[in-house]
């Protein structure tokens, strides 16, 4: 066990000043549960995963492994509500894994209770590395995007969540230019879930081993640096950046630091509606975990955002 005691603020030490070990504990988010080992607790959000999407599959409406692209990996799940409605609102979850493990097939953890209240769920999958690069995965995701609004032009509104790495490539479609794929989705909001903004970091950190980073990608693909330059296309977007209280003071220091940088768009356009919420008593895993839960709390703010 850790001592949380400084957990749910950012660390006093700038990461620049960091140990290498230190830094390599702050972006490690199985190290700060509390409930169980770090190992257990990376199984126990797997067997979650994979239960949740055997019984999607099982009980919902869903059209499986549609292709977005021409890459094998170019694939989404798609769960319907069990009413058939021409227009609906539809929900894209964007996995984690530190852009190198997990998949679509293990992470259809909010299916049931967003189907159940008539909300279609679309959950992407992309090449994690060391197939894919950082560049090809936010590219991936763009597409997959654009596949929805022109799949379902009538759609009440996309909204868009990532977990973790997830959130990073959700945070990512704030800035993509998407006259170039030939359509404007219909974007009514961000769900950022304990993501990672700011990705110099991780380039001295284990996890790029496998993603290779150099300072420049990791800049070209940090949202914390960018979005301030973004504007909504629909000033009725509303960004919600969320924490739990058991991630790192680095992963605290990332979701704070990106919801400080959103509200400060003021352009003539409008502005990020933008909000930041920390979860009490939830660590990095439980925090998507729990979404399997109709009347947990983040279920219930996804819930309100999409029919507010």
């Amino acid at each position: 066990m850790m001592d949380v005691s400084g957990v749910g603020f950012p660390s006093k030490v700038p990461w620049k000043m960091m140990s290498a070990e230190e830094l390599e504990n702050q972006y490690c988010p199985s190290r700060w549960v509390v409930r169980l080992g770090a190992e257990e607790s990376l199984r126990t959000y797997l067997q979650i995963g994979i239960e949740a999407t055997r019984r999607a599959r099982a009980a919902r409406k869903s059209l499986l492994h549609v292709p977005y692209g021409d890459g094998e990996g170019e694939k989404v799940d798609i769960y319907f509500p069990d009413e058939s409605a021409e227009a609906l609102p539809f929900f894209l979850f964007f996995h984690g894994g530190y852009w190198q493990s997990g998949s679509k097939d293990e992470s259809a953890f909010m299916v049931d209770p967003l189907t159940a209240q008539g909300v279609a769920v679309v959950i992407v999958a992309y090449d994690i590395a060391p197939k894919g690069t950082l560049d090809q995965m936010v590219d991936q995701v763009t597409r997959s995007v654009a596949f929805v609004q022109k799949r379902y032009p009538s759609n009440k509104g996309i909204y868009l969540c990532g977990h973790s790495a997830g959130a990073h490539l959700a945070a990512m479609m704030l800035l993509a230019n998407w006259t170039k794929h030939g359509v404007t989705p219909n974007l009514k909001g961000f769900f950022l879930v304990s993501g990672v903004f700011d990705l110099e970091p991780i380039v001295y950190t284990s996890q790029n081993v496998a993603l290779q980073l150099t300072l420049e990608d990791a800049q070209r693909n940090s949202p914390q640096l960018k979005v301030a330059q973004a504007q909504p296309a629909d000033p009725t977007c509303r960004v919600l950046v969320v924490v739990g209280q058991f991630d790192s003071p680095e992963f605290h220091r990332q979701s704070w630091e990106f919801y400080q940088v959103l509200p400060a768009q003021t352009l003539c356009q409008g502005e990020w509606k933008a909000s930041f919420e920390e979860l009490h008593d939830v660590d990095h895993f439980e925090i998507v975990e729990n979404l399997t839960q109709k009347d947990n709390v983040l279920t219930q703010i996804i819930l309100k955002t999409i029919f507010q």
